[in-house]
């Protein structure tokens, strides 16, 4: 079998699969339309986010038989088509889970504590120590939206704190010894600090609105590790500006490029970031949360740790080998 390597992963990942008896081929700079033109050669291909693989490029892999998808999220993928076809869909939630985990409770202590905005002051010459003290997280109540993988890994994080772990999921009894599952109702009655854990789908694109922060009982804090679509900035913002929402840690933003290697679209007309050196254009909603004292800000690095890299290649060699060999 022949696989196509589109992104580059950790070499153990195309090192093992020589070693299982796959050949393995390597493009990561061709245009999409360029690949498609090969893409009837290959078996298999091995992608985190480069481009989307959609009907045109499935037509043309007349021969594909899987798609490794090096991450925990599908959403680039035309999954039902793929499915349609008999190609085989790959993913490793199982590889990053533990690092986004970590990232989530590193981003909520931060904002807790004041640490990056108390950091900056000390570097300015300032001991401002009423202006930073900080919050405990015990006794509070942690909501998480999405009990799979990755709320699963937050919640075994938090089991060092006096704190109730609560989830939605649209899945029935997901729930388990370190988190309870609830009614929506009830997560937003009882949430101090809500994290997303959720994939994108057509359900939760947008659904952080300010329909959706109104229904919280509580004034609450805001991690986001997940998908940065979910959120609506602009509703964020007004809540963040209206105290609704106490503080926010964004390690995923609305305007992330589908690849999640860039910002903003250098091209598009609506935006321009770092031209020439100096940031412009920018929304109107990122530049409040930029300058906000009470937001942490972090580019889509929750599940980008030296481990993972290596427990991501990992967990794509085992699924291949154990479907294929």
């Amino acid at each position: 079998m022949k696989i196509l390597h589109l992104d580059s992963n950790h070499p153990l990942l195309i090192n093992q699969l020589n070693d299982l008896g796959f050949t393995n081929h390597e493009d990561y700079s061709s245009s999409k339309s360029d690949i498609e033109a090969k893409i009837s050669d290959y078996d298999g291909i091995v992608i985190r986010s480069r481009f989307t693989i959609d009907a045109s490029f499935l037509d043309a892999a007349s021969k594909l038989k899987f798609i490794g998808r090096v991450g925990a999220g599908l959403e680039n993928i035309d999954c039902t088509y793929a499915e349609e076809k008999g190609v085989h869909l790959i993913s490793a939630p199982e590889g990053n889970r533990n690092a986004v985990g970590e990232h989530s409770l590193a981003m909520l202590l931060s904002l807790f504590n004041k640490l990056n905005k108390a950091d900056r002051e000390v570097r300015q010459g300032k001991w401002l120590r009423e202006a930073n003290r900080g919050l405990e997280l015990d006794g509070k109540t942690i909501g998480l939206l999405g009990y799979g993988n990755m709320g699963k890994a937050f919640a075994k994080k938090l089991r060092g704190f006096d704190v109730e772990v609560l989830c939605y999921d649209i899945k029935a009894n997901v729930g388990d010894a370190h988190c309870r599952q609830v009614t929506l109702k009830e997560l937003q009655e009882k949430t101090d600090v809500l994290s997303l854990h959720t994939p994108q789908t057509p359900l939760t694109i947008n659904m952080v609105d300010s329909k959706f922060i109104d229904a919280f009982k509580k004034s609450f804090w805001l991690i986001n590790t997940a998908r940065g679509k979910s959120v609506v900035t602009e509703d964020l913002v007004d809540a963040l500006e209206s105290g609704k929402i106490l503080g926010a840690g964004l390690d995923v933003l609305e305007y992330e490029k589908a690849s999640f290697e860039n910002l903003f679209k250098v091209e598009d007309s609506k935006f321009r970031w770092m031209r020439k050196g100096k940031k412009t254009n920018l929304p109107e909603a990122f530049q409040y949360l930029i300058n906000a004292d009470n937001v942490l800000l972090t580019p889509h690095v929750a599940g980008w740790t030296v481990e993972s890299n290596i427990k991501l290649a990992q967990t794509i060699v085992d699924k291949i080998k154990a479907k294929f060999c």
